[in-house]
């Protein structure tokens, strides 16, 4: 998988969780708080369950192009006002990145199909849950007016295990997998289109 994936994807997930803080008076110590645990939250619940090294204890460059993307972001929207769709936009982005990024190191770390799905949600998801708690939110992922959200990393996560089945090795997978969450996600965003949601029936 090449670096520049969960550099990037750091990056993105990082901008996501600046803009998360808006409206929540949070100083530049726990803006930066909120950005890393975005970023690097879902990679390091999945490397705990596939126990292999956490990918950024031993890298630099993970939590520079977490760090340095967040504080940016901190500055500019100090002068510039962000429209409140950039957050989604971000996060949808990050989903994207993270959900296959995971998916691909779980079956590279010996994980079956079903087990790399699992962590590519995990991956794509996790660190914006983590947020959402200690911003004091419902977690995105639990809300139906945030529209599909997990769900769009599942078909993602799937597309890019059968493709790795049938054509192992074959690149394109990769960035077809992250075209359809992105795109499952913009549609949802766009069209109102959420899972049902659960109701129990009045006596």
């Amino acid at each position: 998988m090449p670096p520049w994936i969960e550099y990037c994807a750091c990056a993105v997930g990082a901008i996501s969780g600046v803009l998360a803080a808006e409206g929540k008076r949070i100083d530049l110590f726990g803006v930066l708080v909120l950005a890393l645990v975005t970023a690097v939250g879902g990679g390091t619940l999945r490397d705990l369950c596939l126990n292999v090294p956490v990918f950024w204890l031993n890298n630099s460059g993970i939590l520079l192009s977490s760090t340095l993307p967040a504080v940016g972001t901190f500055l500019v929207i100090r002068f510039i006002s962000m429209p409140k769709r950039t957050l989604l936009m971000a996060d949808a982005f990050s989903l994207a990145l993270f959900g296959i990024a995971g998916t691909e190191k779980a079956l590279l770390s010996g994980a079956n199909a079903v087990a790399a799905i699992l962590l590519g949600i995990v991956t794509g998801v996790a660190g914006g849950v983590l947020r959402d708690v200690l911003r004091g939110e419902i977690p995105w992922v639990f809300r139906a007016e945030l529209h599909l959200y997990a769900t769009t990393v599942f078909f993602g996560a799937l597309l890019f295990v059968t493709l790795e089945h049938w054509w192992p090795e074959e690149e394109s997978s990769r960035y077809l997998s992250m075209g359809l969450i992105l795109l499952l996600r913009l549609m949802a965003m766009k069209f109102g289109l959420h899972l049902p949601v659960f109701r129990m029936r009045a006596p």
